[in-house]
């Protein structure tokens, strides 16, 4: 609901040049990835001892008091704070996988999780269109303020689930594991580590653009209705991602995990390029919409593939190192974005990105090619 404005919000402030704005859009949005990254391991080891749904409920009352008291402040520096204090609580998202992760049979678990990221999804659809929308009725505030009450509600939601324990079910699996032999696991398992480390390149080239787009679409478009037409221009990457998660998902499920991985890396970079070239709004609304049947099995595909490769007393912690050097990417990809944009245009942060998806293609693709696991049982 707020992501599409962020800038626009930044603009009211007071009278600064577009470079101060597009670079203080790229820090203001990727701050809060900074204390997510150091937090979401820690939670997910929590998660692991203790309870997801516990955290779950936690981080979803912190974002909804930062979110808050977002809409009350006067200068970019109290927004800066704000958006690094969220961070902490930033793990819900992350969390809901490894809890839907742990309660799902591996031979399903790109389907089921495919149908979570339809739910997330859904919220990327709507909460654009309606935060532009509310931003040009009511103002900024009252969208910050509607934002904490949802994410409120999704707290309330949580308190009436049910948190079920299960296990493997396989000899030699323990209750619990130290962070040593978590990560002795992750690196033993050489395919492992590299969906979880180029899960950084791959939101490095998703976030690039984001905090900027608004102002690509005034630069294409113009300044009439703009938070309606920047909500537009994100929401279409949902809705080709809500069209196809599930069954990327189900796909995967059969074909293999990593080979879908690789075929949609090599899918998004193709069809990112030609969005830095556009010339009107519904080019760039149509690039995004298939955008997001590209990327949309990506994030669910990686967390089916984590679930296949990890024991579920340990998903919490490794899921928790994935969300980290995504929020790695997080943090990387809008400052990039906004000084590349600053300095050499919007065209050169596509072209950028489009490389990054590609070397994250070809990176995963010679892993796969290493792993004899892989090559043995054809599926992985």
């Amino acid at each position: 609901m707020v992501l599409p404005f962020l800038s626009l919000y930044i603009e009211t402030f007071g009278n600064f040049s577009e470079k101060y704005v597009q670079q203080w859009s790229g820090w203001t949005f990727g701050i809060t990835f900074v204390t997510a990254f150091l937090f979401s391991p820690i939670w997910g080891r929590i998660g692991d001892r203790f309870g997801r749904k516990k955290i779950l409920i936690f981080s979803a009352f912190g974002m909804a008091f930062s979110i808050f008291m977002m809409g009350f402040v006067e200068s970019v520096w109290q927004l800066f704070v704000l958006r690094l204090f969220m961070g902490i609580f930033s793990g819900f998202i992350s969390m809901s996988q490894a809890f839907i992760s742990t309660q799902t049979p591996k031979d399903i678990a790109g389907r089921v999780l495919g149908t979570l990221q339809t739910g997330g999804i859904t919220g990327s659809l709507v909460g654009p269109l309606l935060g532009g929308v509310l931003a040009d009725s009511f103002g900024y505030s009252a969208t910050f303020q509607g934002t904490s009450i949802a994410i409120f509600i999704s707290a309330i939601l949580v308190m009436l689930t049910t948190e079920y324990k299960m296990s493997d079910g396989k000899k030699g699996t323990k209750s619990s594991y130290t962070s040593k032999e978590v990560l002795s696991h992750i690196t033993k398992n050489p395919l492992l580590l590299s969906v979880l480390l180029i899960s950084t390149l791959i939101q490095i080239a998703h976030f690039s653009i984001q905090p900027i787009l608004s102002l690509y679409v005034n630069e294409i478009h113009g300044h009439e209705n703009l938070a309606l037409y920047s909500g537009i221009a994100f929401s279409a990457a949902g809705l080709g991602n809500l069209m196809m998660a599930r069954q990327w998902g189900k796909i995967a499920d059969k074909i293999g995990y990593v080979k879908i991985l690789i075929m949609l890396l090599f899918m998004a970079a193709i069809v990112y390029l030609p969005g830095g070239f556009v010339t009107s709004i519904w080019q760039l609304v149509i690039i995004r919409f298939l955008l997001g049947i590209a990327i949309g099995g990506i994030v669910p595909v990686r967390v089916a593939y984590i679930r296949q490769e990890a024991p579920i007393s340990m998903q919490g912690e490794v899921l928790g190192y994935n969300t980290s050097l995504r929020f790695l990417g997080n943090v990387i990809g809008p400052v990039m974005g906004g000084m590349v944009a600053g300095y050499f245009g919007f065209s050169a942060v596509f072209i950028i990105t489009s490389l990054l998806l590609l070397i994250s293609g070809f990176l995963l693709f010679i892993s796969m090619q290493r792993s004899p696991k892989l090559n043995l049982e054809g599926k992985s």
